[in-house]
């Protein structure tokens, strides 16, 4: 498919986006050079705003298997080569070939109303718009009564999810009603949150398995609700249905046809999403490299994920890793021309789905991951790092807390650390490198409201990025990566004595699972 790969940012444009913040250091406090440089750089020449705009504004969000996502890995590659930097794409598996059209919902009856609504990812199209009466789930307490239901939904669109009697958070109901009318309607949410859940339980089905038996049934389309519980906001994961259309419709509009539905109105609506079922397309991760000048088979690895979901553009997850890491490693080459060690960047391709990216990187690099003196991760949104874990390695606290003491004080002073802290078992790339026993670590960040506000939002948008923010957490990752180049010793991988839990067994180290080299029975 012909799409836009490179977005050039005119100088102009460069200029309104331009932030003039600056990462202060102490007049007193005396840094390395290397580190005063690197601080200079990214308060003077920042590259930042620029690769913001041509990743996430120009490519767009990176689902697996897109043409945007492969957009994704050349621009990257592209950028790493633009700095003399050795970048390659490194295939790792396939994935089902997919591209997003456009989602158009309208409601036809009993009034004309546009809707907001996202087909999900690689949902079926609808190869000419569907129009439809909208039902929802019945009123029942058993599987047998609600098989005995499931035919009367042929050539109807079900509403699949729960409904929300009241669209706002629980931050602002808070902050406006009585602590009695509070605690009520907070009451009243965990028991309708509660009540679904049994519902779907008590008929025999899950959220996989439930959009399967309506499209045997006959089903025209499937609709959700995917809220976050933040006005405006709803996540957008993939569709569990092969030949009919999965969307996810917004909690104000959803809730109307809910309500129209259960009232008699019998709303109809018309869907058209004009998504394409594309080949199967290979799944790359991005590696740039820097040779290392002393001990080249020792390597120091940035890591992010350069995958997203596509409600919106990946920007906080994980376009702000991405570029964290990014712009380091332009700052490394530019700064630290005699690096020690091998600095290595790690864009990993579809972690959304399982790590898969990072988990083949360390299947399929035995030698870089024996050589890996550490690995810095960054995932979780644009926020400043404000905590770092051991992640369970015994000495990591003599290491990590070496290399910190060389970062600016104003950007140190905002990180708690936990040594030994205990292995990453999932969630991120990090994780992936710690159960192959390799010192893996979270730069974890100030959320900046990530979990509820755009994780895998339909708003994870440009605009939610805190450029200064991002720009301390550049000079962090920057110093963290030449401290452990050049650091004499190897880091020490010996792990601590794992815990019991709560019921008196001994906990285990994560096991290294190998990634999906494909989608199928995804």
């Amino acid at each position: 498919m012909k799409i836009n790969r490179f977005f050039a940012m005119p100088a102009v444009v460069l200029a309104t986006h331009f932030s003039w913040a600056q990462i202060t250091v102490d007049s007193k406090e005396k840094l390395n050079p290397i580190v005063q440089s690197f601080v200079n750089e990214i308060n003077t020449n920042s590259q930042l705003e620029g690769m913001a705009y041509e990743l996430l504004d120009g490519v767009g969000p990176r689902l697996v298997g897109t043409p945007e996502m492969l957009a994704a890995n050349e621009w990257t590659a592209n950028k790493l080569r633009s700095w003399d930097i050795e970048a390659n794409l490194q295939q790792f598996g396939t994935w089902k070939g997919w591209q997003r059209g456009i989602t158009h919902v309208d409601m036809t009856y009993p009034r004309t109303k546009s809707l907001s609504a996202t087909q999900l990812a690689w949902s079926p199209s609808t190869k000419k718009a569907i129009e439809a009466e909208v039902v929802i789930l019945p009123k029942v307490s058993s599987k047998a009564e609600f098989d005995k239901w499931l035919p009367s939904v042929k050539g109807k669109i079900v509403l699949m999810a729960q409904y929300q009697k009241i669209g706002r958070s629980n931050e602002q109901i808070k902050e406006f009603a009585t602590p009695e009318l509070y605690e009520k309607l907070k009451a009243e949410k965990e028991k309708a949150t509660k009540d679904f859940n049994d519902y779907v339980k008590n008929i025999g089905y899950d959220n996989t398995t439930l959009p399967e038996a309506l499209e045997k049934a006959g089903a025209a389309g499937i609709a959700i609700s995917n809220w976050t519980g933040i006005m405006g906001a709803n996540r957008i994961f993939g569709a569990k249905t092969s030949k009919i259309p999965m969307i996810d419709i917004d909690v104000e509009d959803y809730g109307m046809l809910y309500r129209m539905s259960e009232n008699g109105a019998k709303p109809k609506i018309k869907v058209e999403t004009q998504s394409k079922v594309l080949p199967d397309a290979k799944t790359f991760n991005t590696i740039g490299m820097i040779k290392g000048k002393e001990k080249p088979n020792e390597y120091v690895i940035l890591s992010a994920h350069l995958d997203s979901w596509d409600g919106a553009q990946g920007a906080t997850d994980n376009g702000t890793g991405v570029l964290t890491m990014l712009e380091t490693m332009r700052i490394l080459k530019k700064y630290y021309p005699n690096n020690k060690r091998t600095i290595v960047v790690g864009l990993w391709g579809s972690e959304e789905q399982g790590l898969n990216g990072s988990r083949g990187f360390v299947a399929d690099n035995p030698e870089i991951i024996k050589g890996t003196q550490a690995i810095f991760n960054q995932d979780n949104g644009t926020g400043r790092v404000v905590n770092i874990s051991g992640q369970g390695f015994v000495n990591a606290y003599d290491y990590i807390g070496k290399w910190l003491n060389a970062v600016p004080k104003n950007i140190k002073d905002q990180i708690k650390t936990d040594f030994p802290g205990m292995p990453g078992g999932g969630g991120s790339d990090h994780a992936s490198f710690v159960a192959a026993g390799v010192p893996g670590f979270s730069l974890s960040s100030l959320n900046w409201g990530y979990f509820g506000y755009t994780w895998h939002t339909t708003k994870d948008t440009y605009d939610k990025i805190v450029f200064d923010e991002v720009k301390s957490n550049v000079v962090l990752t920057a110093t963290l990566a030449y401290m452990a180049s050049e650091d004499p010793e190897f880091t020490n991988r010996e792990k601590r004595a794992m815990p019991v839990d709560d019921k008196g067994q001994a906990t285990k180290w994560p096991e290294v699972r190998q990634p999906r080299r494909d989608s199928k029975g995804f």
